[in-house]
């Protein structure tokens, strides 16, 4: 699976694998990455507005 295919799953933009394990353990990682993906891309958009200001 590609890296962009997997972050698309992250945030619900693309359905899951059928194929993927499906454990407690991988729910918590997948909800742990998902979380850090929206925080980069919000500290991207804030770094973006700082830059245009100046």
């Amino acid at each position: 699976m590609g890296i962009w295919n997997q972050v698309a799953q992250y945030l619900y933009l693309k359905k899951k694998d059928p194929a993927t394990p499906n454990s407690q353990f991988v729910k918590y990682m997948h909800g742990i990455n998902r979380i850090s993906i929206l925080l980069f891309l919000a500290a991207m958009v804030i770094l973006a507005i700082k830059l245009f200001r100046n």
